[in-house]
């Protein structure tokens, strides 16, 4: 399991989308990253597709 806690490119709020992780100032869980991935869509597919995130 990946710790995410010191990464500053993604957040946790308790009330915010459930208390999933979340990408940094949006609310866009990060989740839906690796879902997108297995369903065969690109990084640069899904920076397009959730405006928001960015590749870094």
């Amino acid at each position: 399991m990946t710790d995410w806690t010191t990464c500053p490119a993604v957040e946790r709020t308790p009330g915010k989308v459930s208390g999933a992780w979340v990408f940094a100032g949006t609310r866009i869980p990060l989740f839906a990253l690796y879902e997108n991935l297995a369903a065969g869509a690109t990084v640069e597919d899904f920076v397009e597709w959730f405006p928001g995130v960015d590749e870094e």
